[in-house]
């Protein structure tokens, strides 16, 4: 392992050049290689005088910076905390050192930035005057939050536990020595890696979270939950141990196809420049956060788990068993037919109705047929049909910044088809047939309350949505992110399943 240990402290014979000389103590005993800079004894600008900092005239001292982190596996910051945050000649280090090009570039997509120094690590050593716990609840720990998050992070370091000091003003002898002590047995952990067991647990865990994408599995619960309650209404027993089951089966079975989406879609998803939230796929295997075959196990973990789920449902349902099966049967045929040779329905011009049906009538009737409802009842498809229309508009403009990709990959999704005006112009249509359907409904008062307010939540939006669109009509060169329309879009299918589910409840 090759590690580089940073001293941020601008004076000589600092307690922070203890610590470092204590953890160098301890790394090479550890048998890593190592290496050392003192910022104090290098000749470099702090500031920023260029409008570009990669533009402006790079010192050897800074040349060298780059190479040695370039270099180093793991990469320690050893300071003083002084005005709760790193002192000037750290903060004009990274300035001139963390440069665009070198750790983090300019992209269209995601957040507009992309970390360069992916597969590093590194680790905070601080001391300070200030008690430790008014720096952590009461600042909220400024300092180590720019350096962690804003700084570290940002640029694609795993971040190691903070080793925080102080009071330094109030210590004795002893005190300091015990910290040198702790720092000195840090650096000889490096034996067994720079990582802890649990910050490799949380960094793995949060990187499945990202690979779930959990942004998009509310809908689905509240259209399921729709189903289930309009049973209640109707006189068939709710039963939440079965809703919860169902639910799990459902929640499992979008979940392998999540996974999928993610491993088949990789081509689409890999020449993706405008991926965002709501678009683009989970970018996990993308950018190498998980591999092809963590993903492969994680859909057979999660088919495995719904089909195990679904057969315990199968033995509990109150209702008709061949009706939920051959649902059921029909519904994991719909989700993962989505991306799964032979359907790939997304490949096909199939994808938008693909989602919108099982986002819709197949949650909504599973929902039903599951707290014993008959499947000949109106209720559950009345429910569904506004829900359909309304999921199409957000799933339909989804196609818009995924353009070039996807037509590349041979994707054929509506934007593909139609263009993106095209595209836009159909999700307006979606959009109001929907609205359409609830201005019916509440005239002829249909199904009384269900639909109740559903109007006075649907209409403004549809209003709201309508505008946005038109704008993006109106651009001559529109942008290639609609995020915004995005959101104005995902949040308009909403109240089609939160006002009538109030409704039942």
């Amino acid at each position: 392992m090759n590690v580089l240990i940073i001293n941020g402290h601008p004076r000589k014979d600092s307690l922070s050049e203890a610590l470092v000389n204590a953890y160098s103590e301890g790394a090479r005993a550890a048998g890593v290689n190592l290496n050392k800079l003192t910022l104090y004894d290098l000749a470099f600008d702090l500031n920023v005088t260029h409008f570009s900092p990669r533009k402006q005239l790079m010192e050897p001292a800074i040349k060298q910076a780059q190479e040695l982190i370039s270099w180093a596996d793991h990469v320690v910051f050893v300071y003083p905390t002084w005005w709760g945050t790193i002192p000037a000649l750290l903060k004009g280090f990274i300035d001139r050192v963390f440069t665009a090009g070198f750790a983090f570039e300019d992209i269209e997509g995601g957040t507009g930035y992309a970390p360069l120094l992916r597969g590093k690590s590194a680790q905070l050593i601080t001391t300070m005057d200030t008690p430790l716990w008014v720096y952590k609840w009461i600042y909220r720990s400024p300092g180590h939050n720019t350096m962690r998050k804003a700084i570290l992070e940002f640029c694609g370091f795993n971040l190691a536990r903070t080793l925080s000091f102080g009071p330094v003003k109030d210590s004795n002898q002893a005190q300091r020595q015990a910290w040198l002590a702790k720092v000195k047995n840090e650096g000889l952990q490096l034996s067994s890696g720079a990582l802890s067991s649990w910050n490799k647990f949380t960094i793995k865990a949060g990187t499945w979270l990202k690979a779930i994408r959990l942004q998009f599995y509310p809908m689905t619960c509240l259209a399921y939950a729709t189903g289930a309650f309009g049973a209640d209404v109707m006189g068939y027993d709710f039963r939440a141990p079965l809703f919860w089951l169902g639910y799990l089966w459902l929640f499992l079975l979008e979940l392998a196809t999540v996974f999928t989406n993610d491993y088949l879609d990789f081509k689409s998803d890999e020449q993706n420049k405008y991926f965002s939230p709501f678009s683009g796929g989970s970018r996990v295997i993308v950018d190498k956060y998980l591999s092809f075959k963590e993903i492969k196990k994680g859909i057979l973990y999660a088919l495995g788990l719904s089909v195990v789920v679904f057969a315990f449902l199968l033995v509990q349902v109150p209702g008709s068993l061949p009706t939920l099966l051959i649902t059921g049967g029909i519904v994991s045929v719909l989700a993962l037919g989505y991306t799964v040779p032979p359907l790939r329905l997304s490949y096909r011009g199939f994808g938008e109705l693909t989602v919108g049906l099982t986002h819709s009538f197949a949650v909504v009737v599973c929902g039903y047929i599951i707290q014993g409802g008959t499947i000949t009842d109106a209720l559950p498809w009345l429910l569904s049909l506004p829900m359909f229309f309304a999921v199409l508009p957000s799933i339909v403009l989804a196609g818009v910044p995924d353009y070039d990709a996807d037509k590349a990959a041979a994707k054929k999704t509506l934007a593909v088809r139609f263009g993106k005006k095209g595209a836009a112009r159909l999700a307006l249509v979606f959009t109001w047939l929907a609205a359409s359907i609830i201005i019916v409904y509440t005239a002829l008062n249909v199904a009384s309350p269900t639909f109740s307010y559903l109007v006075l939540a649907v209409i403004p939006h549809a209003l709201f949505l309508t505008s946005r669109i038109n704008r993006y009509l109106k651009n001559p060169v529109p942008a290639p992110r609609i995020d915004s329309l995005m959101v104005a879009s995902l949040t308009y299918l909403i109240w089609f399943a939160l006002i009538p589910l109030l409704n039942l409840k």
